[in-house]
């Protein structure tokens, strides 16, 4: 399987090159829908080789860039997080985005002190149905109000057109994020190795009544989970 790990969104609201980095193992690595988790690796080293390759890529030429794994940013080697710090100093770029998964909450600063920069951190909350996020998707994700997310948390991720949602669970999903988040990234679901399953006539229904969705600044749909230009082809 090839995985692309560059890419410059040039479409998007905030223009930003992204990279898909290697990672160690997920902490929580549970989620029943994800089997972005087979890209982990425990070889330090072949992990750092592959992404001082993929780093290398970056231009600076927006001054934005975006950084994935398959899990937190924290799981990322300190190698190559120190040379993504290098890249960021030397083309002066001035904005990160980063992603970590809710139990990371309490380290965030440790990465906005390392990095020196505005970070736009990014989690994974899928829904704010709580017997969905956590019961069906197993995300290990529990918090008391919404105002707790965005302490941490500047963007949030969706995931829509799973069997078992409805539409207005998606609505009402839409709506919390439209109300309290700057940024937010929804992804509509794609079927995978996993025995989650797509909906496909919920996911008609939100490409038709949602269309509208990628205009509104700070909000990326993703329509197939490669739309970024990083993943598997």
């Amino acid at each position: 399987m090839d995985i692309v790990r560059y890419s410059c969104l040039e479409t998007v609201h905030d223009k930003r090159e992204i990279v898909l980095l290697k990672a160690f193992p997920c902490r929580w690595g549970r989620c029943s829908f994800c089997d972005y988790i087979h890209d982990n690796s425990e070889d330090e080293q072949a992990m750092n080789v592959t992404n001082r390759e993929v780093i290398g890529r970056i231009t600076g030429r927006y001054g934005v860039l975006q950084v994935i794994n398959s899990g937190s940013c924290f799981e990322i080697p300190p190698a190559t997080l120190q040379l993504v710090k290098e890249t960021v100093d030397r083309l002066q770029i001035r904005k990160l985005y980063m992603e970590a998964w809710w139990g990371y909450r309490y380290r965030l600063d440790e990465m906005r002190e390392f990095f020196g920069i505005p970070i736009i951190f990014i989690t994974g909350v899928e829904t704010f149905d709580e017997h969905f996020r956590n019961d069906v998707l197993k995300k290990g994700f529990e918090y008391n109000s919404v105002a707790e997310i965005k302490r941490f948390f500047q963007s949030v991720c969706l995931v829509v057109g799973i069997k078992g949602q409805t539409r207005e669970m998606i609505a009402r999903d839409i709506k919390i994020l439209l109300d309290n988040f700057e940024y937010g990234t929804i992804n509509l679901y794609v079927n995978n190795t996993t025995g989650i399953e797509a909906d496909p006539d919920l996911q008609n229904w939100f490409k038709s009544e949602y269309a509208w969705l990628p205009e509104r600044k700070g909000i990326d749909v993703l329509w197939k989970n490669t739309d970024f230009g990083v993943g598997a082809s």
